[in-house]
C-alpha cells in the first residue's frame, strides 16, 4: 500500500474503533518505510506498536462516535441514543447469525473493500412477523459498530400536507451524511408502500418517490435499516434498492429453547420440561418468549422458590396467548 493509502486506511481503523486492525496497519506501513530504506522510521513503528499491544485495553465506551443530539426540525423526526445491544445477546438461528455478522464484518473491514472500489452492505430491509427481533437487531448492529442509534419517528414524518413530508424525508438525508450511524425505519411500508393500490393517494406516491431516490443517491458512511411486518405492502421497487434483504420467521422449538434458557440462565431449570414447553410456545415471537421467562422466573421468586418448573413456564404461556387475543 501507499503512504496515502496507509493514512486512510489507519483513520478508517480509528473510527470503526478496530484497535487490533489498527495496529496491523501499522505495521505494514512500518514495513512499506522499511522497503524504502527507512530503516529508522521503520524501527520506530514497530516498537511504538509493540509498547500499544502491551498496554491494558481501553474501555469501549471511549471509542463510540460522539453522539450529536438533534436540534430544530431534525429533533421531532428522529430520536437517538447509544445501546448496548450485542449481536451475542440475540438467539437467532445460524443462518441469520451469520448474514448479520457479514454485515458487521462488512462495516469494520470497509476501508479495504473501498481500496478495491467496493462497497460494504450498509442498506437493510428487514422483514418479518412482530416481535421476531428486527427492532433489536438494529440495536445491535449499533452496538456492535459503536454507532449511535437514531430512530425515524413516523408521526414526526408523515403529515397530511403535500410535500412536507418529502422535505422532512432530505432532512433526514442531509443528517446521515452529516452524522455517522445507524438509522432505523421502522413500520416501514408507513412509507414503502406499493404505488398502485388503489386507495393510495398521490402525496403518498410522492413519498414513496422521494425515498427511492434519496437512498439511491445516498453515499452516506452509516446503515439505513429499515423494518416490516408487511413485505407484501411494499413497492418492489425498494427491494432492489437495498443491499440486503434479511427474513425473519418466528421461533422454531431449538431456538424457543435457547432464548428460554438464555432469559432464565440465573435461575435453577434442571426440573423443566423443556419439551413440552417448546411445543406450547410454538408459534410465538422472541418478544412474546422474553415475556413468558420473565413472568414465570417472577412467579417462582414470588412463591418463594429459586428454581423454575414447567407449571410456571406453561402458566406463562396460557397468560400471553390469552392477552395476544383481546
Amino acid at each position: 500500500m501507499t503512504k496515502a493509502t496507509h493514512l486512510v486506511a489507519l483513520l478508517q481503523t480509528h473510527i470503526d474503533g478496530d484497535d487490533e486492525q489498527f495496529l496491523t496497519v501499522a505495521m505494514q506501513a512500518a514495513a512499506n518505510e522499511a522497503r524504502q530504506g527507512h530503516g529508522k522510521l521503520a524501527q520506530q513503528l514497530r516498537e511504538m506498536v509493540d509498547t500499544a499491544r502491551a498496554k491494558p485495553k481501553v474501555s469501549a465506551t471511549r471509542k463510540t462516535v460522539p453522539l450529536v443530539q438533534p436540534r430544530g426540525e431534525l429533533a421531532n423526526l428522529v430520536a437517538a441514543r447509544y445501546v448496548d445491544t450485542r449481536l451475542s445477546s440475540m438467539v437467532l438461528p445460524p443462518e441469520l447469525r451469520d448474514r448479520l455478522a457479514r454485515v458487521i464484518l462488512e462495516q469494520r473491514q470497509a476501508y479495504r473493500l473501498r481500496e478495491h472500489g467496493l462497497q460494504p452492505r450498509r442498506k437493510l430491509l428487514l422483514i418479518g412477523p412482530p416481535g421476531a427481533g428486527k427492532t433489536m437487531t438494529a440495536a445491535a448492529l449499533a452496538g456492535e459498530l459503536k454507532l449511535p442509534l437514531f430512530s425515524v419517528l413516523l408521526d414526526g414524518l408523515l403529515t397530511k400536507f403535500m410535500g412536507e413530508t418529502a422535505s422532512k424525508l432530505r432532512t433526514v438525508f442531509s443528517a446521515m451524511a452529516a452524522t455517522r450511524g445507524v438509522y432505523f425505519f421502522d413500520e416501514f411500508d408507513a412509507i414503502g408502500a406499493r404505488r398502485s393500490e388503489r386507495n393510495d393517494v398521490g402525496e403518498i406516491r410522492r413519498v414513496l418517490n422521494s425515498f427511492l431516490q434519496f437512498l439511491e443517491e445516498d453515499e452516506s458512511e452509516g446503515l439505513i435499516v429499515a423494518a416490516t411486518n408487511h413485505p407484501e405492502l411494499l413497492d418492489p421497487a425498494l427491494f432492489r434498492r437495498f443491499d440486503d434483504v434479511i427474513e425473519y420467521a418466528l421461533p422454531n422449538a431449538e431456538v424457543a429453547h435457547a432464548i428460554l434458557m438464555a432469559r432464565l440462565a440465573t435461575f435453577d431449570t434442571v426440573g423443566v420440561n423443556w419439551v413440552r414447553a417448546t411445543q406450547d410456545a410454538e408459534g410465538l415471537s422472541q418478544a412474546d418468549l422474553s415475556r413468558i421467562a420473565d413472568e414465570a422466573a417472577k412467579h417462582a421468586l414470588l412463591s418463594g422458590r429459586d428454581g423454575v418448573g414447567t407449571d410456571d413456564i406453561v402458566a406463562a404461556i396460557v397468560e400471553r396467548r390469552a392477552a395476544a387475543r383481546r
